[in-house]
């Protein structure tokens, strides 16, 4: 009898402390997910402040109209112009620089629109066009799309055919998709180290300035959506710029390589 009682108390106990464990549902990029990063960031925060993270991973259209809708408590993505109309709309605030890392053109070593490492972005994409090389979009309104977009209207090129597959997937399945296809496609240069070792494609335009690729944070607004959790969005704000994330994001690497550089101590 005596072990039966310890036993529903124990139980008891357990079911009180997992409710009492509060909750922070953030919307991110597919990019911060397929890197890896989260595991190394969130399970420290977690630990320290007694808060479990929901992470939700789609493109950043997409997690900056969860926090619209109030779906979601925080927003940590990749797309300034559209970050600051969220801001603009009163859906964000608190929004903090975390890191940066760039976008880079990959495709087959082969190289078949004979892009250079060098030139213009612009200008390799006018090649891929001329050429009518594959290439394959993630076509998700994600950072890395609404980015690739505007490449193309600088470009002055409005990309259709069947030699430009739009998939509407995110950033590893689309690596998979071109290096499948041998195809070129834009990504951020942390997911495609991530996937490095498992394709057979490479950088084959980087460095240009129109190639930078800021990330933010931000806490959904408490005004718009009262249920919002801004109290643990604060929180891990604060984690995520600090001091010990921030070395933590530096100092994470795949195959040797940085994958982000942090923004928020500058």
């Amino acid at each position: 009898m005596q072990k039966i009682i310890f036993l529903t108390l124990l139980y008891c106990f357990s079911i009180s402390t997992t409710y009492a464990t509060d909750i922070l549902r953030m919307s991110t990029t597919t990019s911060t997910e397929n890197s890896g990063l989260l595991r190394v960031l969130n399970p420290l925060f977690e630990k320290v402040y007694d808060i479990r993270l929901d992470v939700i991973a789609v493109g950043t259209g997409k997690a900056l109209r969860l926090g619209e809708n109030g779906d979601v408590d925080i927003v940590f993505v990749h797309a300034p112009k559209a970050e600051l109309e969220f801001v603009r709309k009163g859906y964000g605030i608190d929004r903090k620089s975390v890191m940066h890392n760039d976008f880079v053109l990959i495709g087959p070593v082969a190289n078949p629109a004979k892009v250079t490492t060098t030139q213009p972005i612009v200008s390799a994409l006018q090649q891929i066009a001329q050429q009518q090389a594959l290439f394959i979009s993630r076509g998700d309104d994600s950072g890395t799309h609404k980015k690739e977009i505007s490449l193309w209207q600088a470009a002055h090129i409005a990309p259709t055919g069947t030699n430009y597959l739009s998939v509407g997937q995110g950033m590893g399945a689309v690596i998979k998709m071109a290096n499948e296809k041998q195809a070129y496609t834009l990504t951020d240069r942390g997911t495609y180290i991530a996937f490095k070792d498992k394709i057979d494609l490479a950088i084959l335009n980087a460095g240009d300035p129109a190639l930078f690729n800021p990330y933010h944070i931000m806490a959904v607004n408490p005004a718009k959506h009262q249920h919002v959790n801004y109290k643990a969005a604060k929180k891990y704000i604060d984690y995520v710029t600090g001091v010990e994330a921030q070395a933590l994001i530096g100092a994470y690497k795949k195959q040797g390589e940085t994958l982000f550089y942090p923004d928020a101590q500058k």
